[in-house]
């Protein structure tokens, strides 16, 4: 919706402009530059929204029968929904893109050797086996831990920054929550989440999308 909200507000930028129809192509007068101006800014807008294409002849009749005065062929309520319509539509196209990804990634990481997959769908690989105790999903513990998608882009990295990281097991994501209790302490394991034990649908901010496959590299330095 805020992206429909972005390309509406330029677009009744351009509306509330005076009505000068351009025809030059070399952009001889300001007003040609101008009206140019516009013209990428909202294009621009509306392919990094995700619109792929559109048929620039129908938007130039929109704009046409607007300035014109001519009734608009989609009422502007219509034309709202219809966009929002798409959004949605693309939206779970890239859900389902996602989710097929990790399906795809999982089920060839699965045959790979050490992998482990557990009834949930996790999987891990044990890169070290300690010889502590097992923290349950009420202990608290702290971890070093390195996280990246499984295209290898790094989203958080306790290692990185330096910084051991201490929660509860039960306050983190169901494949952590999961992993944890398998791990003693002193373990380092490998883990391979599928979305529904990670982020889900939501994701988390900018960096891991809705329904991503992550993979983490985490040690168990204590239980506290």
């Amino acid at each position: 919706m805020k992206k429909i909200v972005l390309i509406t507000g330029i677009t009744a930028l351009i509306f509330s402009c005076n009505n000068v129809e351009t025809t030059s192509s070399d952009l001889s007068t300001k007003i040609d530059s101008l009206s140019y101006s516009l013209g990428v800014s909202v294009a621009n807008n509306i392919k990094s929204s995700g619109f792929d294409s559109i048929k620039s002849g129908a938007v130039s009749l929109a704009f046409n029968d607007v300035y014109s005065g001519n009734e608009v062929k989609i009422s502007e309520e219509d034309a709202n929904a219809l966009i929002q319509e798409y959004f949605i539509e693309l939206t779970e196209k890239k859900n389902q893109a996602a989710i097929k990804k990790g399906q795809v990634f999982l089920e060839e990481n699965a045959k790979n050797e050490g992998v482990v997959t557990t009834e949930s769908g996790l999987q891990y690989i044990i890169l070290k086996e300690g010889q502590g105790a097992k923290p349950s999903s009420t202990d608290r513990v702290t971890v070093h831990y390195h996280g990246t998608t499984i295209d290898g882009t790094v989203f958080d990295s306790s290692v990185d920054r330096g910084q051991p990281a201490t929660f509860s097991v039960g306050g983190v994501i169901a494949g952590w929550v999961e992993a944890l209790q398998l791990m003693n302490v002193g373990s380092k394991y490998k883990l391979f989440i599928p979305s529904n034990l990670a982020y889900g649908e939501r994701g988390a901010g900018g960096s891991i999308g809705p329904n991503e496959t992550l993979i983490f590299e985490v040690e168990l330095l204590s239980i506290n």
